[in-house]
């Protein structure tokens, strides 16, 4: 093993994990009431999970998968999807996840681009799957999880002779870009193991201790916070992890004591929904040891904290690099988004457009490497089919990752926004999650998305869509909440244009989906319903 374990398989680490802890708990599920999915919960130890994984490994090889193969899954949160995972990722298979909020089309771009010999699904998605297929020219044999059995259909062609090793693809993740067909990024298994022990030796608030920490992680099992992250960290270090099946404010406190959790996973969207319930003593009947997340607005970081009990650790990490960086070690930066400094092993530089470092405090975007000698090492192995964007990204040596970001002179990296989500007005670039945070913080928003808009003297001009509580949107309301910008940030950051909106399409992590807010092709500034706002934006 190398110092950031890379140089392992999945299947080697969950057997030693096995090995060591074969009779501590190794996943979990929460109780639940009239869903229809595991109800009165679950728990399986390692030794049991390592039978289990073992039945479905025989029968994956009997039917003829292994190396070089793919099978897609539509499991939803399920613990099988990791049971599956285990016994395809030790034959060498790679596991392809299906979002479960794909539609049609979706689908069948993921079949098309990554060509599984297998797909295995719940019952209730087949249809859903069939609608995939009826638009995709790639169309694998289905298996029902809940009729799996010996009697697999085999795979289309052969697979690769000899054992998988640390560079065998153990996951294609599909990232959800803002323009564009999403990217399949490739994770080796050295990969998914490495992450697994990055979270494992963060320490100071953060350390996690060998077989006595409980994950509980409400995020979704195909992408890489729960699927690889937390579970990888679980795995190397002999703890549980419990996998709610998705987020619910009113079931999170009550979940956390039932499951005896020590340590939660959140997102910035968590937050805001937790402090806007009404206080209880189910607050404080957890043993929550510290939370780890991103994104907590700064206004609400030490608030939550205080209420809750429990720090809240902000890291970064994407799926094309999820060795978190983390602000883990007193005295932290609490609200100003800071999530840690480069270690061994993550070098990082902010840059200029041209590629320049520019100076602290500084604006730049954050670019990161492994080292000199190295600098692929412990990140994804390339997004499927596109050599081009994978080689756009490793541009100089160096790995863009599209986020802004400004170092201090501690050395401590602090969030700005994504690149593409800053604004330039007149020479000023406006960072969309400052306004967003800003606009959360008034009691009659419940949910806004930044964005730029054309404007012919000004280049660009921030447009802010607002769903409100219960206030009655109009002209009144729109200056109200301008005006509580003008009063809190430069007036050049407060919305020009002001949209309210019913709603804000966002991910199954929560995430807002901007680029679906409005038809491609569309200007904003065209409806009849948007409110021209640009007049009271007046040096103060």
């Amino acid at each position: 093993m190398t110092e950031i374990m890379d140089e392992t398989t999945v299947g080697a680490a969950f057997a030693a994990a096995v090995a060591t802890y074969g009779d501590k708990p190794f996943l979990a599920v929460p109780t639940s009431e009239g869903r229809g999915y595991l109800e009165a919960g679950f728990e399986i130890s390692y030794g049991e999970a390592a039978r289990q994984v073992e039945a479905l490994t025989a029968i994956y090889r009997a039917a003829g998968y292994g190396l070089g193969h793919r099978v897609a899954t539509l499991l939803e949160n399920r613990p099988e999807y990791v049971l599956h995972k285990l016994a395809l990722n030790s034959l060498g298979v790679c596991c392809v996840p299906v979002n479960p909020e794909y539609r049609a089309g979706e689908i069948a771009y993921l079949l098309e681009h990554s060509e599984p010999e297998l797909v295995i699904a719940l019952a209730a998605r087949r249809e859903q799957l069939l609608g995939g297929f009826a638009e995709s020219t790639h169309r694998p044999a289905i298996v029902a999880l809940e009729e799996f059995s010996s009697a697999l259909p085999k795979p289309l062609r052969p697979a690769s002779p000899g054992q998988p090793t640390s560079g065998t693809p153990a996951s294609i993740l599909y990232t959800s870009g803002t323009t564009g067909r999403p990217k399949g990024c490739v994770l080796s298994q050295g990969y998914e193991v490495a992450a697994g022990a990055r979270y494992a030796a963060l320490g100071g608030l953060a350390a996690l201790r060998p077989a006595q920490d409980r994950i509980y992680n409400p995020l979704p099992l195909y992408h890489a916070n729960a699927g690889i992250l937390s579970l990888m960290a679980a795995i190397v270090t002999g703890n549980c992890q419990i996998q709610s099946d998705r987020f619910r404010p009113q079931r999170w406190w009550r979940e956390l004591a039932e499951t005896r959790a020590t340590v939660v996973h959140y997102l910035g969207i968590i937050v805001p929904l937790l402090l806007g319930q009404t206080p209880s003593d189910d607050e404080r009947s957890h043993q929550v040891r510290f939370a780890i997340g991103a994104g907590v607005e700064p206004e609400l970081h030490s608030a939550a904290e205080k209420r809750f009990g429990f720090p809240l650790i902000e890291v970064w990490g994407m799926t094309e690099m999820v060795r978190v960086l983390a602000d883990c070690i007193e005295p932290r930066h609490v609200g100003t988004r800071a999530f840690g400094r480069a270690i061994d092993g993550v070098e990082a530089r902010v840059v200029d457009d041209d590629g320049r470092d520019v100076a602290d405090a500084q604006p730049g975007e954050l670019t990161i490497r492994h080292s000199v000698a190295t600098p692929r090492r412990g990140f994804f192995s390339g997004y499927l089919k596109d050599e081009e964007a994978t080689e756009l990204a490793w541009r100089d040596g160096w790995f863009h990752t599209g986020d802004v970001v400004w170092r201090g002179p501690d050395g401590m990296l602090h969030f700005v926004d994504r690149k593409k989500n800053i604004i330039r007005r007149s020479g000023e670039n406006i960072a969309a999650a400052e306004v967003e945070a800003l606009l959360l913080t008034h009691p009659e928003v419940h949910q806004v998305a930044v964005m730029p808009v054309k404007d012919e003297l000004r280049e660009e001009e921030v447009l802010a869509c607002v769903v409100l509580r219960n206030a009655l949107p109009g002209k009144e309301k729109a200056e109200a909440l301008v005006q509580f910008c003008l009063q809190r940030i430069a007036y050049y950051k407060a919305p020009g244009w002001i949209h309210f909106v019913p709603d804000i399409p966002t991910t199954g992590t929560q995430k807002i989906q901007k680029h679906t807010i409005y038809p491609k092709g569309t200007d904003p500034r065209c409806l009849a319903e948007i409110l021209d706002m640009r007049s009271l934006k007046r040096r103060q």
